[in-house]
């Protein structure tokens, strides 16, 4: 279980953790908060596996010391969390919540003195119910909104937050949210979600304005990317998994990085789209990447594999189909483990963007294994067998001249895992969601050890 010499990342490499305030704060009614679209669709009968809910889920609120004392013995030097946006303004609107922001003001200040910086994310999918009521991320207004949110967080942490991150993969809002309705706010508009995406994209760029203007510097998104391999040779199966491509990587990373949308995209788009492309590429100071594993697309058979979509049956007439990999070891999720595909798609990126490319951050990584306590010890072994093979991977792009800065690691604890509820466990802490009890498990060992090789 030991860390070998060659895995080492050299000084001034970052290394952190990453959480979202929905999956792990709880106190969902505390502190003048507001229902977000989560609480929502969680109360709705069958949306959540078991009815699980985010009520509790780690009771980081009242736990956040704890929990950076965890870190903090890990060996990290970053903490990437998100701000609760309901926590902050229960509307979506007006004034912040003094007690909401008081909350960041002692996760921050706690952070900091355990000589951690703070990385925070504005949006991680949990916008106000009253936003949603008002249109949600189909309407235009809510860049307006999101403009003058980020603004205000700006102006109260912009003297102690040296990295800022805007969005947490507008992919997923944006497919499971909005086009299949498997994610709040639960809606099933195929296509018709593409608006969407532009609007959070949008909101991104006037997010970056917005920080900026606050006082905020070293601004990142947080967008998810992965591989899409053509499921045999035939043209149909290339051509749909050229589509699904665009769709799923180069419809949120081009608007960001080239000012412009995948050909065939743009007219889809609710408009002044050429001005609003010239908001959104907004430079950047680097580029997060969120990556689990590669996907294998082909044309529709109408007999496709509901493990390659995480259980979600897809609504037929789509002109493509994701199938399910074989011949790779599986998470307890049924994800493919391929970190040759980690090292894939931060080449396309090198190879797509050139010189348009900011540094990168690995903003996500990890993988869900379910192993329990035995006498009080998680020996999860699956966890860092796959750490080692994403981290050795991580390591060859970086030393092919890929200027990857940072790793952060999903994730510290674990959460409320959205949909799946609190059956699948990606944390290197073991939570036990009645004691709530925190245990560090095997990875988070071994995960130390490497940071300490630096």
């Amino acid at each position: 279980m030991r860390v070998t010499a060659d895995l080492s990342f050299g000084p001034g490499f970052r290394w952190g953790v990453s959480t979202s305030a929905y999956q792990i704060e709880g106190a969902v009614a505390e502190g003048g908060r507001g229902p977000s679209t989560w609480d929502t669709f969680c109360a709705e009968p069958g949306r959540i596996m078991n009815g699980d809910t985010g009520e509790i889920a780690c009771d980081h609120y009242h736990r956040y010391a704890e929990d950076v004392a965890l870190m903090r013995e890990l060996g990290v030097d970053t903490y990437r969390f998100s701000f609760s946006w309901s926590r902050i303004q229960p509307s979506g609107i007006g004034p912040a919540v003094a007690s909401g922001m008081d909350f960041y003001d002692r996760l921050i200040d706690t952070l900091l003195g355990a000589g951690i910086q703070p990385a925070p994310t504005l949006f991680h999918w949990d916008t106000p119910q009253p936003l949603e009521d008002a249109g949600g991320w189909l309407s235009r207004d809510i860049c307006d909104r999101f403009a003058e949110y980020a603004l205000m967080l700006a102006e109260r942490f912009a003297d102690r937050v040296p990295m800022w991150i805007t969005i947490n993969e507008p992919m997923v809002l944006t497919l499971m949210g909005y086009s299949l309705g498997a994610h709040a706010p639960g809606k099933q508009l195929l296509f018709d979600a593409l608006p969407v995406a532009h609007h959070q994209l949008l909101a991104h760029g006037r997010a970056v304005q917005a920080l900026r203007a606050g006082g905020a510097s070293y601004i990142g998104i947080a967008s998810n990317h992965a591989p899409t391999w053509p499921a045999s040779d035939s043209v149909e199966d290339t051509e749909a998994a050229g589509l699904y491509d665009n769709l799923i990587n180069w419809l949120f990373a081009d608007p960001v990085l080239l000012g412009s949308y995948p050909a065939g995209f743009e007219a889809a788009m609710p408009g002044p789209v050429a001005d609003d492309l010239a908001v959104i590429s907004t430079p950047l100071d680097w580029f997060g990447i969120n990556h689990y594993s590669p996907v294998s697309v082909g044309a529709t058979t109408g007999q496709a594999d509901t493990a390659a979509t995480d259980g979600i049956l897809l609504p037929p007439g789509l002109p493509f189909e994701p199938r399910q990999l074989t011949g790779y070891p599986t998470t307890d999720f049924g994800w493919p483990v391929v970190p040759a595909a980690f090292g894939e798609i931060l080449r396309t990126f090198k190879d797509r963007y050139g010189d348009r490319l900011p540094p990168l951050y690995i903003t996500e990584n990890g993988c869900a294994i379910n192993d329990e306590p035995v006498d009080g010890v998680v020996t999860d072994q699956r966890r860092i067998d796959y750490l080692d093979g994403y981290l050795r991977a991580l390591k060859e792009a970086i030393d092919d001249g890929i200027d990857v800065r940072g790793y952060f690691q999903w994730s510290l604890l674990d959460n409320f895992e959205w949909a799946a509820g609190y059956s699948q466990r990606f944390g290197l802490v073991h939570v036990d969601f009645e004691t709530l009890e925190r245990t560090p498990k095997a990875s988070y060992h071994w995960f130390r050890d490497v940071i300490g090789r630096g």
